[in-house]
């Protein structure tokens, strides 16, 4: 009160500033409905802090916590908040961001590999609510065959409502949830192609230039972005030297204008952002910075003000409004829960996903907001007989059920999904990764070999990324020097880390002979994996990279990868994997072909093996990439003159080349081997990496601290 008699005050004053006049004339009192946009900023922060912290307490998933405040405090609750322009805007940023993330996420490999199980699912989620719902407008609602087909199109599409819920349980990768997550592009643009056709036949303008202009629109958009934007991507990554926030800058720019197409093709906007994540997916290493704030900015500012505006459209008031708004709400209700569930449950039979999946894909296509209401409200304002005030309020009341039970439902089959997953029993490829990145002080290229580890590196790993700086003394001011310049680099190599949010812990040691500073390290320290970088260039001492990683080679017998990564590890198209003969017969070989497909599944590559001599021995390495899930390409070469010829003319630059390695001890050693390095870095300018199994097969010493 004080404030707006200062205020009424200063506006009497005829000697008030005329500058400060116009100004003083738009303040708003604090009182609600609220529209500085300080306190409704502010007010939008502290909902997105405590309640998916109060709710969470209750376990209870967070995102309903959102939604449930958006309701109570929104225009149809307490009216602290309008929803205004400026939360339609954000809201929608905030779904166009969800949809892109869940398409960045998903493991493209597989999603590859299973996409059967994708159309599958979404032809089914959209198929069967489609008829039923059609059905039942027809014979309960008295609408027509237009009508009820776009009342059914309302549910047959779905919204990811609950994907922060399987994201933050890390079972994104599930195969069942993939399929879920993947089917909502079909279904959604199914959906919304019938909400163009409705429309277009009520408006009269149905004929044979509207279908063809849909159907060029759509193709020249899929394929468009599918052509263009990985090209164009690549050659962004490869180039930029500047600031990385230019690269998230980049990715956005990819998403709006994706989304803007979809929209200009006539399609929902959604459909763009999703495709436009899947172009991204194998160009944006899920361990790197970049994803790390791509995730960030969604989780804390863009997706939870999707989340608000939702709950700000719930209007519990519309159950009085008459016995037509209940029968409309009870209808969508029950259709949208039988239906989205015999769609999940007939998938998961077909193929033989246990109860906790089938219901986790249950509960992820049972959300609904956007697609919903643009149909309904597109429906009301082009005048479709039947889409009158009543079913707008049954569909919001749809909305809000649904808001309540699709997490619910996700959050309680996700935990079981991960639980499962978590009792898988540990193999030797499974076991912790402490992996150790040795540096020198004048190394050129600890980004690429960090972006390297981190890709290696397992998750959610609990221990931190180990690097390393070996400084050879001299006298004492020099030696103090070089400490400080090491120092130095790890500092900055911690705040690279820190910017994909993983730990690490630098180390400075003093040692006239730098393998044994690295191999001491390793042994102190208990690594596992050594990740360590090579110039490529042969020196005096050299038998097969030089004096100081071949004594690393030769005394620490763990996983070691040497590698010569100059471009983004994120530009790489194909893994070109060599296996030498005999080399699964190595106690270590298991876990470093883990580590080779874990690799491929961070860059989003598929993996192309090249086994040499597999006329005689490839049955069993072969049968080792099916067991490992790199079941991708694979040729015979007979002997290494053809392996060099072969990877002379096939391999391309954005190509990674990963070569399976013995040491001189090991039992599938070959004087090849030796060259074998300098052949490749002469053979190929791109990324290549040579992997040592370990000496012996690692045990997992999590087993000793499982309690029943």
């Amino acid at each position: 009160m004080t404030g707006r008699i200062h205020v009424v005050a200063l506006l009497a004053d005829p000697s008030a500033p005329s500058s400060l006049r116009p100004l003083l004339a738009t303040a708003q009192p604090l009182s609600p409905p609220f529209h500085d946009p300080v306190v409704i900023f502010g007010l939008a922060m502290f909902v997105f802090l405590a309640a998916p912290l109060v709710l969470q307490r209750y376990r209870l998933p967070g995102i309903l916590g959102i939604i449930l405040v958006g309701a109570a405090i929104g225009p149809n609750g307490l009216h602290l908040l309008e929803r205004d322009q400026t939360f339609v805007l954000l809201g929608e940023v905030g779904l166009i961001y969800l949809m892109f993330v869940a398409g960045l996420e998903i493991d493209y490999a597989q999603f590859v590999a299973y996409r059967d199980r994708s159309v599958v699912f979404g032809l089914l989620t959209f198929l069967i609510p489609q008829a039923a719902g059609t059905a039942v407008g027809m014979w309960l609602l008295d609408l027509s065959l237009p009508a009820a087909s776009l009342y059914a199109a309302i549910f047959a599409s779905h919204t990811l409502l609950a994907y922060p819920i399987v994201n933050r349980l890390g079972v994104v990768k599930n195969e069942a949830i993939t399929a879920a997550i993947g089917g909502t592009i079909l279904t959604d643009t199914l959906a919304l192609l019938v909400l163009a056709v409705v429309v277009a036949a009520h408006e009269g303008v149905l004929d044979a230039a509207f279908w063809i202009a849909l159907g060029v629109g759509l193709t020249l958009f899929f394929g468009g972005v599918w052509v263009v934007v990985p090209r164009v991507s690549r050659w962004f990554f490869r180039t930029l030297h500047e600031e990385s926030y230019y690269e998230f800058l980049f990715v956005m720019v990819v998403l709006f204008v994706a989304a803007f197409l979809a929209e200009l093709v006539g399609v929902e906007h959604v459909v763009g952002a999703f495709l436009a994540g899947l172009v991204l997916n194998r160009l944006i290493p899920s361990s790197g910075p970049l994803m790390n704030r791509i995730e960030f900015v969604g989780n804390a500012l863009f997706i939870p003000f999707f989340l608000l505006s939702v709950g700000m459209l719930v209007d519990v008031g519309v159950l009085l409004a008459g016995p037509e708004t209940l029968v409309v709400a009870t209808s969508l209700v029950v259709l949208v829960v039988t239906t989205k569930l015999a769609a999940a449950w007939l998938t998961g039979r077909i193929y033989g996903y246990g109860r906790d999946e089938w219901l986790g894909m249950f509960g992820l296509s049972l959300g609904q907001a956007a697609a919903a209401l643009a149909i309904v409200l597109i429906g009301f304002d082009a005048g479709v007989p039947g889409f009158d005030q009543h079913m707008v309020n049954g569909v919001v009341v749809m909305i809000l059920v649904v808001s309540l039970v699709s997490p619910a439902v996700v959050e309680r089959a996700g935990t079981a999904i991960a639980r499962t997953e978590r009792r898988q029993p540990y193999g030797p490829s499974d076991a912790p990764r402490r992996v150790l990145v040795p540096v020198s002080n004048q190394s050129e290229h600890w980004e690429s070999l960090l972006d390297l580890a981190m890709a290696v590196r397992e998750e959610p790993a609990a221990d931190p990324l180990h690097t390393l700086s070996v400084v050879q003394p001299g006298d004492e001011a020099a030696t103090e020097a070089a400490v400080a310049g090491a120092e130095a680099l790890q500092e900055s190599m911690a705040e690279y880390a820190a910017g994909a949010d993983v730990p690490l812990v630098g180390h400075t040691r003093v040692d006239h002979n730098v393998a044994s500073g690295i191999v001491t390290a390793a042994v102190e320290n208990r690594i596992s994996t050594v990740v360590i970088g090579w110039d490529g260039a042969a020196s005096r001492e050299q038998r097969v990279f030089g004096h100081v990683i071949d004594q690393v080679l030769r005394r620490a017998p763990q996983l070691t990868l040497v590698s010569r990564i100059r471009e983004p590890l994120g530009t790489t198209r194909r893994i070109r994997l060599v296996l030498p003969p005999g080399i699964d017969h190595n106690a270590g070989f298991p876990e470093a072909l883990h580590a080779c497909t874990h690799l491929a599944a961070q860059v989003g590559a598929p993996v192309h093996s090249l086994l040499v001599d597999g006329d005689s021995d490839g049955d069993g390495r072969a049968d080792a990439l099916d067991r490992a899930g790199a079941a991708g390409e694979y040729e015979s070469v007979a002997g290494w003159t053809e392996l060099r010829t072969r990877l002379r003319e096939t391999t391309q630059e954005d190509d990674l080349v990963v070569c399976l390695s013995a040491r001189r001890t090991d039992p599938s050693w070959h004087a090849a081997l030796q060259t074998l390095p300098m052949d490749v870095s002469t053979l190929t300018d791109g990324n290549f990496v040579v992997v040592y199994p370990a000496s012996a097969e690692r045990v997992d010493d999590r087993q000793f601290l499982r309690f029943e």
